[in-house]
Order: structure tokens, then C-alpha cells, then sequence
């Protein structure tokens, strides 16, 4: 893959559920994630690469899971068993810590949030794909939570809508390293257009912008 490939204007970093109960210590999800996250580098992976985004000139966009409220689902006939287990977890409640951006990765001035998603794609009854196409994006960069669930569907779906889509394996966990194993080598292959780790992507990435 060559450099040129991720133009600054046409390139996005898709960072996906940055909560706190996923990323942080006392995080409702973190000690399912926490084995394969520190052994992924995890953290200090996504801070390499929110930085090197920035000072390219990349749009970020947030990409975040519904916050719970005790209203969703109540009316729904067929929730999915991650939704099921989310009414009893109340994984990334709103107006609780968990609900809150990890203070590493909160949207900053210029960023965009997408509305929040309701099962694991991105994309799926929100505005996500219209915000990516005002800003005339063709290429999405995915990082973030969780790499077979929210990601690989995110990024499935981002390929079907004629997106160029980059995995980055070491930015982003999941609750097994079978799992991510399945997410990367099993079916990365076949919906994504380069999968790479975070030292990888940097190369490629265009030069940091002179400082205003």
C-alpha cells in the first residue's frame, strides 16, 4: 500500500465507542477486554494514533454505541442477546461515568460525533454515512471497541457503501484472543482493504501539518 493512499482530505479515523466502561479501570466492560487490551497495547495504541490523526489534519469521527436509558428495548420483539445482556449490565448508561468518553479520547473541538447506534454497526439508523459523505470521505480508518462485534460490523458495512476500509489489529481488544483472531485473520480479509498495526499506519500516514 502506498502512502498516497490516505489522503489527509479524503481520509477519516472512525474511532468507535471510546466509553469509559470500555477503556477505562472500574469500567463495567474493561476487565473483559482488559487482558487482551494491555496485551495489544492497547491504550497507549490509540493515544499514538488519535495524535499522529490530529496532527495530520484527519477528521475524527466518534462513532459511539447507544447509552442506555431504562426505556431502550422495551418495546423491541427481537433484541439480540448483547442487547439483552446491555438491560441488565447497563453498559454505558447515560449520565453515569461509565456513559462518559474516556478523557483521553473525548471528542475535541472540530472532531464529529455520529449519532449513537443501537446494535453494532455504525452505520445502521444513524447519520453516520451522510456526515462521512458531506465531508467527502472515502477512506475510513477503524479503531476502537469491540473488534468483532461494533468494528468488524461497522467496517463490513462501510465496505458495502464503497469506502475504503483500513483495520488497525492492535488498536482495538476484544474479549478473547480467539475473538480477535476471528475478527483479523478469519474475516478481516474479507470485507477489509488493509489491515495493519498502529506502527504501520503511522508510515503511512500524511505529514504532520506546520503548526498554525
Amino acid at each position: 500500500m502506498e502512502a498516497q493512499t490516505y489522503l489527509r482530505e479524503a481520509t477519516a479515523l472512525m474511532f468507535i465507542d471510546p466509553y469509559n466502561d470500555f477503556l477505562s479501570e472500574g469500567g463495567k466492560v474493561w476487565p473483559r477486554v482488559k487482558d487482551v487490551a494491555e496485551n495489544n497495547n492497547l491504550l497507549n495504541n490509540l493515544r499514538t494514533i488519535v495524535k499522529a490523526i490530529r496532527e495530520a489534519g484527519i477528521q475524527i469521527f466518534i462513532v459511539p454505541h447507544k447509552r442506555w436509558e431504562p426505556t431502550d428495548y422495551q418495546y423491541w420483539k427481537y433484541p439480540n442477546p448483547t442487547q439483552v445482556g446491555i438491560m441488565s449490565r447497563h453498559s454505558f448508561a447515560k449520565g453515569t461515568w461509565g456513559g462518559e468518553w474516556h478523557p483521553d479520547f473525548a471528542p475535541q473541538e472540530g472532531d464529529i460525533v455520529a449519532k449513537e447506534h443501537w446494535a453494532q454497526s455504525g452505520f445502521a439508523n444513524t447519520d453516520l454515512d451522510m456526515l462521512l459523505k458531506q465531508r467527502g470521505i472515502t477512506h475510513v480508518v477503524a479503531v476502537g471497541l469491540l473488534a468483532n462485534t461494533c468494528v468488524e460490523s461497522t467496517c463490513r458495512f462501510a465496505m458495502e457503501l464503497g469506502y475504503h476500509v483500513t483495520l488497525v489489529k492492535d488498536a482495538t481488544a476484544a474479549y478473547t484472543p480467539e475473538m480477535m483472531h476471528a475478527a483479523h485473520v478469519l474475516n478481516g480479509p474479507t470485507y477489509a482493504h488493509a489491515i495493519l498495526t498502529t506502527s504501520e499506519l503511522m508510515e503511512l500516514l500524511p505529514p504532520a501539518l506546520p503548526e498554525a
